[in-house]
């Protein structure tokens, strides 16, 4: 069968099989052919002299129409053997003419851009252009004109610093020898020197010798400012004013700046600082008459900068200054800055009045010039000038409330009047007004007025900043203007505060407004809460608290009677009141609020325990015992029944006091201080098996009170020595774990009686037990060695941070060391931090009695009696014996100091 004919026809262009049934052409190696026909090895070689299969190579070459060796194409390279086989058909055509039409239309475009370009060089031509011609005659020169050109920059170009300052060079060991031989000191000469010859110089001090000037002329450039060195950046000639050159270097720096700044003012000589900096330099240099001589020719080239004519005036000599002044002020008759250094040069005032009004003159507007002037008037020339001032400068504030000082009352107002038309966004002007109103007597206008501006001022658009108007009730409470100050608060203190905030910001206000010092602005903020919060009893108690730091006692009593008023239930309101009566030595009065208080809150045990401390602190035991008897009627709780028990040893009714034990426990069996207080009276009787009794029982009802079983281990101890008392106590630990105040005491069991080591071992268990009980780390700092007790205490700040207990033992190691600032650091610290505590008060006050001053122990003193602590190993144990029971808080403190340095007296001898 015959192939089809078309297979043997050649295809149309641009033809792939299969396109009309969706195929996609695609083109592989075996349809190109290799890249180079390869050699047939088997056909016969040809004539000698032809390569083989050249004919065959010949051939195939000259039917794809691409010869190997054929010569490279300048234009098309070898691509032009790799197209040289395709036809040029009609779409080739086509694609030359669209690119030779391209070309065309570009054409006109390139054409302008040359001629753009040449012209841009003709009107701007670079420096190499412009030299073009004179580079061409260079070949003229001789020898001689070479060698004459100057060196301009020196050997200071980039590359030459960059070769000067990357190659190092290590000193040999040999030299540095030598040099340490020669700084060394020698007692005899030595024989095989030999004499006559040129001493080396010792290079390690030339070296040092260096650091030090350079280290003196960074100093000079430098300023210090916060911890780092800033160069001045205006430049390095502006701080060298008292520099003294001393060396060859300095001499050529200065060389150097010279040639540097002489072709500043050369080439631009309208710049005023190359002037500036070229005199400066002389000036450095020592050459003053140079530098007036530059600074002088500055002048002539920039007559209108002010700051040439400055500096001139500082150069020149005060005789001259006044020439240069005058010459200055008549070149730039507007610049506010020479006018005054005209008047700073008069001595006398009527001669600087003269010059600032002169000045004025042609500077009708400047403010400056008027306050200047103005200063140096008396008042009636100063009211005078002001009112020109203020028709000159209308709308610069300062001006209108200066005039307004100096006027009367009338004219001041008239005055205000005009400034808040010329100036009605200008909220200082209806401040002032309210002050004037206020020191004239009128203090009921000044709301109105405040009220009246604040609504002119929104109607103009201006926003009424809350922030700024309080600084501004601040300031008018500095200048005494109280009234003003309150207005302010009254009328802007609920701007821009959401209905929900107003509680907690106005507190906040007022808190931090009582941090600054402005008692006046805090009072007024808590006197406004209180008109919308009435039954809010913490604005009561923060308005109470100011007045009792900051106010009277009739204004403390008129607030807490209006608070009282509005909240009659708040016991803590009828108790401030009564003990501020009490304090005040008002002790009717005190009775009369608190029977008020009864009347209100009839069931308040708080009022009833209040009314028997007020007659028991003042000696008045039948009144309290009658006290304490109706509050038993009415339902008496654990503490009536305590405080009965005590008042009765008070007057010494053990038998009484028994009884009332007995009843108390009856009815509140779970109040450990009835079963204490009971026990202790067992003690004190004699009957130490029933105080053992009455511990146990109070044990059984109470298993997790620590002073009960303190007390039976004390008992123990003193009955049936220290094996009793650690069984006591190891029963307390497993019953109440992670108890320090239970492991304080076995580890001083221990060591009372001298055992040391089980001591120490009870220490480390009770620490691993309870590592950040600040109690024991303070415990264990006493019982190291001294050597030890600075680690002890690191590690006892590291577990407990901030804990009284173990600054209050810090302070003692720095008290023994004798570094008083820090001991009284750390003490202060303490008290600070627990100013309840007694203990640590009696150790800072013992602390000053030895180290301090009469002041600084007096005001330890009256700290402690402002703090009237309760708590304390010490401080309990004293406070609370019968025969200290009315002892006021100073008798208390030195009684502890007493016990205190009796206790360290007897450990120093037990040590001993």
């Amino acid at each position: 069968m015959q192939p089809p004919e078309f297979l043997n026809s050649k295809p149309p262009p641009n033809y792939v099989a299969g396109l009309g049934r969706g195929a996609t052409g695609f083109t592989t190696r075996s349809d190109i052919g290799p890249a180079r026909a390869i050699p047939d090895r088997s056909a016969p070689a040809g004539p000698i002299g032809r390569g083989r299969g050249k004919c065959c190579d010949d051939q195939v070459d000259e039917e794809k129409g691409y010869n190997a060796n054929q010569k490279f194409d300048e234009f098309e390279g070898n691509d032009a053997g790799l197209f040289a086989s395709t036809e040029y058909d009609i779409d080739d055509v086509e694609a030359d003419t669209v690119w030779e039409a391209v070309d065309q239309r570009n054409l006109p475009r390139k054409n302008r851009k040359v001629a753009t370009r040449k012209e841009e060089i003709i009107a701007k031509p670079m420096i190499t252009e412009l030299f073009s011609d004179l580079k061409k005659k260079l070949y003229t020169l001789s020898t001689m004109d070479w060698d004459s050109i100057p060196e301009v920059g020196g050997d200071y170009s980039v590359r030459n610093k960059r070769k000067r300052f990357q190659s190092f060079v290590p000193v040999p060991d040999s030299l540095l020898e030598k040099a340490m031989h020669e700084k060394q000191r020698v007692s005899a000469l030595d024989p095989k020197m030999t004499w006559g010859q040129t001493p080396v110089p010792d290079l390690t001090a030339v070296g040092e010798g260096r650091g030090t000037v350079l280290s003196m002329k960074m100093d000079r450039l430098s300023d210090s400012v916060s911890g780092l060195t800033v160069v001045d950046p205006k430049g390095y000639l502006t701080d060298l004013k008292s520099m003294k050159i001393t060396s060859d270097a300095e001499v050529s720096d200065i060389n150097k700046a010279r040639l540097l700044l002489k072709s500043v003012t050369q080439t631009n000589p309208k710049h005023p600082h190359g002037w500036i900096a070229a005199a400066r330099l002389e000036e450095v240099a020592g050459k003053g008459q140079v530098a007036q001589q530059l600074i002088k020719k500055g002048c002539e080239e920039c007559p209108k900068s002010e700051d040439v004519w400055l500096e001139a005036c500082r150069l020149a000599s005060h005789v001259d200054a006044k020439a240069v002044i005058a010459r200055g002020v008549k070149a730039i008759p507007n610049s506010v800055k020479l006018w005054m250094q005209a008047a700073k040069l008069e001595q006398d005032d009527g001669n600087k009045s003269r010059v600032l009004r002169k000045g004025l003159e042609h500077i009708p507007d400047s403010v400056r010039l008027w306050k200047a002037v103005v200063e140096l008037g008396s008042e009636e020339e100063a009211k005078f000038l002001l009112q020109r001032a203020v028709e000159c400068c209308p709308l610069h504030v300062e001006l209108w409330l200066a005039l307004a000082r100096l006027e009367t009352y009338e004219s001041a107002k008239k005055v205000l009047n005009k400034a808040r038309e010329k100036l009605p966004k200008e909220p200082a002007i209806w401040i002032t007004a309210a002050k004037l109103e206020e020191a004239n007597g009128n203090t009921k206008m000044v709301g109105k007025i405040l009220e009246r501006g604040i609504r002119a001022l929104q109607r103009d658009g201006v926003e009424i900043d809350r922030e700024m108007w309080m600084k501004e009730a601040e300031a008018s409470e500095r200048a005494g203007s109280v009234a003003t100050c309150q207005a302010i608060i009254h009328n802007t203190i609920e701007v821009g505060v959401e209905e929900e905030d107003r509680k907690r910001t106005w507190v906040a206000d007022a808190e931090e407004c009582k941090k600054r010092g402005s008692i006046e602005t805090a009072r007024a903020i808590y006197a406004h809460a209180l008109t919308l919060f009435l039954t809010k009893k913490s604005i009561w108690l923060k308005a109470a608290q100011l007045e009792k730091s900051h106010g009277t006692r009739e204004s403390l009593d008129a607030l807490l009677r209006k608070a009282v008023t509005y909240i009659p239930h708040a016991e803590v309101l009828w108790l401030m009141g009564a003990k501020e009566k009490w304090f005040a030595g008002d002790v009717p009065s005190a009775r009369a609020i608190l029977q008020e208080a009864y009347a209100a809150i009839p069931n308040s045990e708080e009022i009833w325990l209040a009314a028997f401390k007020l007659e028991f602190e003042n000696h008045e035991p039948e009144r309290a015992r009658m006290l304490l008897a109706k509050a038993r009627e009415r339902g008496a709780t654990e503490r009536v029944w305590m405080k009965s028990a005590i008042v009765e040893r008070e007057l010494g009714n053990t038998t009484e006091e028994r009884r009332l034990l007995d009843e108390g426990l009856k009815l509140c069996p779970s109040f450990f201080k009835l079963w204490l207080m009971l026990g202790q009276l067992e003690e004190r009787l004699g009957n130490l098996v029933k105080a053992k009794e009455k511990y146990e029982l109070g044990l059984k009802h109470c298993s997790s009170c620590t002073p009960l079983w303190l007390s039976l281990a004390h008992l123990e101890e003193k009955v049936n020595g220290l094996s009793k008392a650690r069984a006591v106590l190891t029963m307390a630990r497993k019953k109440n774990p992670h108890n320090p105040e239970l492991w304080l005491a076995a580890v001083r069991a221990e060591a009372r009686h001298g055992y040391k080591k089980e001591a120490d071992i009870l220490m480390a268990k009770a620490l691993q037990e309870c590592p950040t009980s600040g109690i024991l780390w303070a415990a264990s700092i006493d019982m190291v060695p001294r050597p030890q007790q600075k680690t002890n205490s690191r590690d006892a700040y590291k577990r407990c941070g901030d804990d009284p207990h173990v600054l209050t033992a810090v302070g003692k190691i720095f008290w023994h060391d004798r570094k008083v600032d820090k001991a009284r650091s750390w003490f202060n610290r303490a008290v600070t931090l627990s100013p309840d505590i007694g203990d640590f008060w009696a150790l800072y006050y013992k602390f000053e009695l030895q180290h301090g001053n009469e002041d600084t122990q007096k005001d330890v003193l009256n700290r402690c009696v402002a703090a009237e602590p309760k708590h304390g190993e010490k401080w309990q144990a004293i406070h609370k014996a019968v025969e200290n029971s009315h002892q006021p808080t100073e008798v208390i403190l030195m009684k502890v100091v007493v016990a205190i340095g009796r206790e360290e007296h007897s450990a120093e001898n037990g040590k001993n």
